[in-house]
């Protein structure tokens, strides 16, 4: 006697969970020379605020190295960060398999040192107020930065989720340089 499979259907293996999203640690740091940049080289392992660890590290690391680069060169090492971090956000995002991994901050280091370049020269105060206004764009993602931050946040662990993590950051420094900017130009109209 045959069974009718309406009544017997098929067994089905059970559906395969999606494997549980990994930690950024100094151990999966270390795998891979992607996770080295885009964790910001341990910067963005802060336990507390790891975007703005990775943004206090960026502006050391500037100050490092602005007394070895002319602007030319820092041009070009700003792009070649923007371009390597790219690449470094859409592997380590996959790894960690998370669209956008708190951890990541080479968007961070890229968008706050193309803000010093284009401020420069800038003293010790200037510098503050711009890791302010930045930290405060990129933390609280009002308007455009939002939207930025939105526009690309499901879009996988392909090149699109890569240029995501990285697009809302450099929205938050055009919205800093703006602010400063305005800044600039009014404080010259007053005095």
């Amino acid at each position: 006697m045959m069974s009718d499979p309406d009544l017997h259907p098929p067994q089905m293996p059970p559906e395969m969970p999606f494997p549980a999203p990994l930690r950024a640690n100094a151990r999966f740091m270390r795998t891979h020379p992607a996770h080295w940049l885009s964790l910001g080289f341990g910067s963005g392992l802060s336990p507390v605020a790891p975007g703005t660890a990775g943004t206090l590290w960026a502006w050391a690391a500037y100050a490092l190295l602005d007394t070895w680069l002319n602007p030319l060169e820092m041009g070009v090492l700003i792009l070649l960060t923007t371009l390597l971090g790219w690449w470094a956000c859409t592997f380590t995002a996959k790894r960690l398999q998370m669209p956008d991994p708190s951890n990541i901050v080479v968007d961070e280091v890229a968008a706050f040192w193309l803000i010093l370049w284009l401020i420069a020269p800038a003293d010790f105060w200037q510098q503050l107020v711009a890791f302010v206004l930045f930290r405060f764009f990129d933390a609280v993602k009002p308007g455009p930065v939002g939207w930025a931050d939105r526009r690309f946040h499901d879009s996988g662990f392909g090149w699109k989720g890569g240029f995501g993590i990285m697009l809302d950051d450099f929205v938050a420094a055009f919205c800093t340089l703006l602010c400063l900017a305005a800044w600039r130009h009014f404080s010259q109209v007053v005095l």
